[in-house]
């Protein structure tokens, strides 16, 4: 009998054989919770605890933000993660004219401390895990949160949380970087620093496959490219003087659930392996050095303006395909994304599908599921090769500064054949090029931007005008003199913030001493 297509492959270009057996897979997975992880980083998985369910969520002002997050933790979510604006993430304040109309516009605005504050009004922060996407002015952010706690008093050693803190990424894959490479991963590294010392129970970055597999990559670039940022953060963690077994238990991974579904499965469990292994081999990073933990979210990617209600279905699949792989926390895309932001009952829904996985599906059952299958063996193996060989390719070019001209090559490619498949009708989308008998939908009416960016334009000159300005212009002398120096920047931070300077001021006296990255 013919069948459909001459060759059947994944995202990666793996040919997928029509059967399997005993000869395609190396079956040596161990067990759950023993090195080297394949099956999953503890002996129980969800038997013991579920995964954190991280709806990312921000918009507007932190007013308008904290009523979203109250509503999903209402309804049932375990933990928060925020989402910031461009202008958050790009070092400007909200009165910066040069961001006119993007303020809040895809994610909440923080300016200053006392937005923070307004972010987590009502909700107790040594009670709930925060998840932070934030990369160039993440220890500004932190600086916040912290100092949030500190006015709160509450101890900083109490949070639970993430950074997200990955800025070799932004320069491969996502563009929000500011300052130049070097001084750019010292600002990283000194979160690392701090948070091992001060902040014991926060991950202090999430090392994030996520966005380069947004920008084009495939499942094989993006474990490969991941991994080999995180081997240049645990080395430059080393080279700080920080022991691996004091800061690499801190630093978790962040990766897409994306279309092809046993190749997503395949690529959760070799990321386990394959990050052990090279811990051990490359550090001698004792066994807790050596868990990679993750949190995975569903392709925004794969989402469709057109017949947007199939974006439940895909975002179920994909959801599905993170929990058969292990993760620690997760985040489902909202229906809507791909048309506007999310409204709170696509919000919901997407929080639902995650609590009928746990509650009736039996998927959390037994750990690793679909661990001893002939198929999901083979293909990790095949993923672990894979990416071994883009590792070697990175090394070999004198590591990820060194290769981020090469990375961000390969994944342009990538998204280049990916995009072509989809116009030839090589890759079938339902809705976009099969099936694509379209409808209208009726979606939410979007906030008015505009008079959200005037609140906030007006609380910070609110704040800018009760504030001493002497302390503001002291707090920035320090951070330029730390900033020209050697020493830890988040303690000058968290006492400027305190000082209610605020993000842009802080952003701008870094660029006057480290300028900014300019791409070749």
């Amino acid at each position: 009998m013919s069948e459909r297509r001459p060759v059947f492959t994944t995202s990666s270009g793996f040919e997928i054989e029509a059967v399997y057996d005993r000869r395609e897979a190396a079956l040596d997975a161990g067990h759950p919770g023993e090195f080297p992880y394949t099956r999953g980083v503890y002996p129980t998985m969800y038997r013991g605890r579920l995964w954190t369910m991280r709806q990312y969520a921000g918009f507007g002002t932190a007013r308008e933000t904290n009523r979203r997050f109250r509503y999903l933790l209402d309804s049932g979510q375990t933990g928060l993660s925020v989402a910031f604006d461009l202008p958050t993430q790009m070092g400007y304040d909200s009165d910066d004219d040069r961001v006119r109309g993007e303020v809040g516009r895809v994610g909440v605005a923080i300016d200053s401390i006392e937005d923070m504050h307004r972010l987590f009004e009502g909700i107790p922060l040594e009670g709930v895990s925060t998840s932070m996407t934030i990369n160039a002015t993440a220890p500004l952010l932190l600086a916040m949160y912290a100092g949030v706690a500190e006015e709160r008093g509450i101890d900083r050693s109490a949070l639970r949380g993430t950074v997200q803190n990955d800025v070799l990424k932004e320069f491969i894959a996502r563009g929000t970087y500011i300052f130049p490479v070097e001084p750019s991963l010292r600002f990283v590294t000194d979160v690392f620093d701090f948070c091992a010392g001060a902040m014991p129970r926060w991950h202090s970055i999430s090392i994030s496959g996520y966005h380069m597999r947004e920008s084009g990559a495939t499942a094989a670039q993006e474990l490969a490219f991941t991994l080999a940022n995180g081997l240049e953060y645990v080395r430059r963690a080393v080279e700080r003087g920080l022991a691996v077994e004091d800061v690499a238990p801190g630093f978790s991974f962040f990766f897409s659930a994306d279309r092809v579904f046993f190749e997503e499965v395949a690529k959760f469990r070799a990321a386990r392996r394959l990050w052990a292994r090279l811990m051990r081999d490359r550090f001698g990073a004792p066994e807790a050095g050596c868990q990679l933990k993750f949190h995975a979210q569903t392709a925004g990617s794969s989402l469709t303006a057109q017949q947007p209600l199939n974006n439940v279905v895909r975002v179920s699949i994909q959801a599905l395909s993170a929990v058969l792989g292990g993760a620690q926390s997760l985040h489902a895309n909202s229906y809507d994304e791909a048309l506007s932001l999310p409204g709170a009952e696509a919000a919901r829904l997407a929080l639902r599908t995650q609590q009928l996985l746990a509650a009736e599906t039996g998927v959390g059952d037994t750990a690793d599921p679909l661990g001893g299958s002939y198929f999901i063996e083979s293909l990790t193996d095949d993923l672990e090769a894979r990416a071994r060989e883009y590792i070697a390719r990175v090394d070999d070019l004198g590591g990820p500064v060194q290769a981020i001209d090469y990375m961000r090559e390969e994944i342009h490619r990538a998204a280049y054949r990916h995009q072509r498949a989809i116009e030839s009708g090589e890759l079938e989308v339902v809705g976009v090029n099969i099936h694509d008998d379209d409808a209208p939908v009726e979606m939410p009416k979007p906030p008015d931007f505009a008079r959200l960016e005037g609140d906030q334009r007006r609380r910070l000159a609110e704040l800018k005008a009760a504030r001493d300005a002497s302390e503001v212009e002291g707090a920035l002398t320090q951070i330029r003199q730390a900033a020209a120096g050697d020493a830890n920047l988040l303690p000058v931070l968290i006492d400027a913030v305190r000082r209610r300077v605020t993000l842009g001021e802080i952003s701008h006296a870094l660029r006057d001493i480290w300028g900014e990255y300019r791409p070749r």
